[in-house]
């Protein structure tokens, strides 16, 4: 009588886990789509072990692209940063911080017209920002923005032909930026004071509500699972970042039609 069960219990068993799976890979429906800790997908992307090369484009025009690269920094167990390989006898590594590097340029008009840019953030272990280093240039102009948590300036650095010219803040000037304008209404912009504001948020979220959620990303002709990042800015703009399991940067929406797109994906 077991002889004969034997088979029939086997296959029933296969086709069962077969289905649990194929549910768990394919068919998890709300879970597919189920929230996840933007904490979680943050350390993905401050980890990831690739960099991510980014095409931009403006309403369906390559206008530019850009590179992001995240590291991170070790230290050892005196506090001190070794950009050595070799560790002294004694010492442990342990984390010490992370760092994102951004750098590209976009068209801003004529073919020999171009915005360069670079930045350059550092941040804590527990997410808190240290430092910002962004500039902006296009020939003949170019505006440096440097911040510093831990002293809570900011310095504004502006040149062209005519010379240049810097300044340097304190978090409390910057609380009054009509002040500001001013007192230095020419060669200080407002668009440069809008990111201050952010700075006071001491993480990741740069004054933003992020919300995070598994979602699946079309490749070719497969579904490949990803974390979606999504935001408001001013209550009006939206903003979605789409991210590898792996915490590679896949593809992000931004405001006016401005589209970055993985060249892994533009390539396929």
């Amino acid at each position: 009588m077991f002889n004969r069960l034997y088979f029939p219990l086997i296959a029933l068993f296969w086709i069962v886990m077969n289905v649990l799976l194929w549910r768990a890979e394919f068919g998890g429906g709300n879970e597919a789509v189920s929230a996840v800790s933007t904490e979680v997908v943050w350390q993905k992307i401050l980890t990831a072990p690739d960099d991510s090369t980014l095409e931009i484009n403006s309403n369906g025009k390559r206008i530019g692209y850009c590179r992001w690269v995240a590291n991170v920094g070790e230290e050892l167990s005196t506090g001190k940063i070794s950009s050595e390989d070799y560790v002294p006898e004694g010492m442990i590594r342990r984390l010490g911080c992370y760092t994102i590097d951004l750098e590209g340029n976009v068209m801003l008009g004529e073919p020999a017209s171009r915005l360069r840019f670079n930045l350059h953030l550092q941040f804590a272990t527990n997410h808190v920002w240290r430092r910002l280093a962004l500039r902006v240039a296009s020939r003949p102009s170019a505006w440096e923005i440097r911040a510093a948590a831990e002293e809570e300036t900011l310095s504004l650095k502006y040149e062209d032909q005519a010379g240049q010219w810097s300044r340097t803040f304190t978090y409390d000037e910057l609380r009054h930026p009509r002040q500001l304008l001013e007192e230095f209404a020419a060669p200080l912009p407002l668009a440069l004071l809008g990111p201050v504001a952010g700075l006071e948020q001491k993480n990741l979220s740069i004054g933003l509500q992020w919300e995070a959620r598994n979602d699946w990303l079309k490749i070719g002709h497969a579904q490949v699972r990803v974390y979606r990042l999504h935001a408001r800015l001013l209550d009006r703009y939206q903003i979605a970042v789409v991210v590898s399991r792996v915490g590679e940067i896949l593809r992000v929406e931004l405001p006016g039609g401005l589209l970055l797109v993985n060249e892994a994906l533009t390539n396929l």
